[in-house]
């Protein structure tokens, strides 16, 4: 502040006896984190200078005398980190996401980790639905199967019978089938006499058919290649 600057100032109170006026520059301006909050909201994007380092993390100032806490694990998915120093250096701007509103800390966090494309992402932008392709059988859970369909991309497939679309229809009869295909699906798992060499089985590589991908839940459906 400078002699003859104009500022806006709130009137606190007028005292006649001493002709004089209390004002605050402070309510004048108000809480500025009122107004990052409501700038700021979780989900929005932020594109900051790094103002230091921690060994928990790296801090961006949003806002005059507001900073962002980008926690180590969430600047980069590439690697683990056993400093931040590893990826960023003070000065540098950085873009991340605001993933909570910390308003007893007055801080929000952040994320730069959040905006880099996860390998699903990766594989549903290379690949289309109808789409035949090799994957592991993982684990076999009760009428689906997880399938790995390459490092950090899984797909659930619905096992043959499963279903409850055409057999549904039919009643207490369909759903004496589904029994019975569940049964022999837990014998051939078993190794069993009745054993289907076609079944699915953990371990196995196999050829799927994409049924369905939804980028926003990261969800992969597959079924087996007939």
């Amino acid at each position: 502040m400078k002699v003859d600057e104009y500022v806006e100032a709130v009137v606190l109170g007028v005292n006649l006896a001493d002709k004089k006026i209390s004002l605050s520059l402070k309510q004048a301006i108000g809480d500025p984190w009122e107004e990052v909050v409501r700038k700021y909201p979780v989900g929005s994007i932020v594109e900051k200078p790094v103002t230091s380092l921690a060994n928990f993390g790296a801090f961006v100032e949003v806002e005059n005398g507001i900073e962002g806490m980008i926690h180590i694990g969430d600047i980069t998915r590439e690697k683990r980190l056993q400093h931040p120093k590893e990826a960023l250096t003070v000065g540098q701007t950085v873009k991340a996401q605001v993933t909570e509103v910390d308003n007893e800390r007055r801080r929000l966090r952040l994320s730069i980790k959040a905006l880099e494309p996860t390998s699903a992402d990766v594989f549903i932008s290379e690949n289309e639905v109808g789409a035949v392709i090799s994957g592991r059988v993982v684990k076999m859970r009760g009428e689906r199967a997880e399938v790995e369909l390459g490092e950090g991309v899984h797909a659930m497939c619905r096992l043959a019978g499963s279903g409850s679309g055409e057999a549904g229809a039919k009643g207490s009869g369909a759903a004496d089938l589904s029994s019975l295909s569940a049964m022999l699906a837990a014998k051939w798992k078993s190794g069993g006499p009745s054993m289907d060499p076609n079944a699915l089985r953990e371990g196995q590589v196999r050829r799927f058919k994409i049924v369905s991908m939804d980028a926003q839940s990261k969800r992969i459906e597959v079924e087996l290649e007939k």
